[in-house]
């Protein structure tokens, strides 16, 4: 008996023989592990720690910033999101985004060569469209998979006195949103149900939901950089898997700060809407790429605003940091997402 409670115990994700989950591994377990495995380092400057995009290391004269993401809800263009999604975590820190490395691991299936060849043709369009070289890493064909797998890792520089975290927010912050929301998602939902989708919608209707991935984007390296250059703000974040939602838990929690949101402000594009609708998901909880939720003071958000509309960039205020908790302005509690709504999908 006692033994059987220990293993429940050392168990993370629920009763023996109980399968996780699929997408992010929940938030209290993962702030465990990193409490217990991470010992600090004098200098690692931002650690692991649930809600931060990126790593940051002391260089000397300045900071060496570190991400890594895979991509694993999409496989058409997963080249270009790879390099565009790690690219976003380390622009949200205010740095340049300059070096990526790649893990690429392949299906045992005829055609893995060709795969291999596209992804990587994807990669070095993204890098250059970026600036960003490919400077290494690893590719294999393995046993156990049924599609590829690409995990990304993107190393960029700050001046020590640039550097932005998620962990800055501050109580009087005004938050802002650019584009809308579930960017990432719309795209790769017209991707992966593109027959279903046309008989119901026709075709151009899907295509420019598949454009979603370059217009508006799901990069946000250009808006990060001139927010930076705008103004002193106090924190960014890159909403991602678990959508708007898990973004603004994510913030609360690095900052140590409550969040209220105007239901009514958040910008949901009307093609978003309508595929959400289609399958049945909450877009407040769908993969979120290609939006920036920025905190900072009141008196610098009207200068941030119009820089970011004057490059065609539309920018939202969204809510405040205020209280405890994430909740609506009404006093309702924001929705918490176990795991990304298109995992349904995919």
């Amino acid at each position: 008996m006692d033994s059987q409670r220990e293993r429940k115990e050392s168990n993370p994700t629920g009763p023996i023989g109980q399968r996780p989950k699929l997408g992010k591994l929940d938030p209290k377990i993962l702030a465990g592990f990193l409490k217990r495995f991470c010992p600090p380092d004098l200098r690692v400057v931002v650690g692991p720690k649930v809600g931060e995009d990126a790593a940051v290391i002391d260089m000397g004269d300045r900071f060496l910033v570190a991400a890594t993401d895979p991509v694993t809800l999409a496989t058409e263009g997963m080249g270009t999101y790879c390099v565009e999604v790690n690219a976003n975590d380390v622009a949200v820190m205010g740095a340049e985004p300059r070096w990526f490395l790649a893990t690429l691991l392949l299906p045992q299936a005829a055609g893995a060569e060709k795969i291999a060849e596209e992804i990587f043709s994807q990669v070095s369009e993204a890098g250059q469209r970026l600036g960003v070289a490919l400077c290494g890493g690893h590719t294999e064909v393995t046993d156990g998979i049924e599609r590829p797998i690409l995990i990304g890792q993107m190393l960029g520089e700050v001046e020590k006195d640039r550097l932005v975290t998620s962990s800055g927010a501050q109580k009087g912050d005004l938050l802002l949103l650019t584009k809308g929301i579930a960017i990432e998602a719309t795209a790769i939902i017209a991707k992966e149900r593109e027959a279903e989708l046309e008989g119901k919608y026709g075709e151009e209707f899907v295509r420019r939901c598949q454009r979603f991935l370059t217009d508006p984007g799901i990069s946000i390296v250009k808006e990060a950089g001139l927010v930076t250059r705008t103004a002193r703000v106090h924190a960014m974040h890159d909403p991602t898997e678990g959508g708007i939602a898990t973004a603004l838990y994510e913030l609360s929690w690095a900052s140590e700060v409550g969040i209220r949101v105007q239901r009514e402000a958040l910008p949901i594009l009307k093609e978003t809407k309508i595929l959400c609708q289609e399958f049945g998901l909450d877009p407040l909880g769908v993969i979120a790429s290609g939006s920036l939720l920025i905190s900072l003071s009141p008196r610098d958000a009207p200068r941030v605003i119009d820089a970011l509309e004057d490059e065609g960039i539309p920018c939202t205020v969204i809510g405040r940091v205020e209280g405890e908790g994430v909740k609506w302005e009404d006093g309702g509690d924001l929705p918490l997402f176990p795991q990304d709504e298109i995992t349904k999908l995919c």
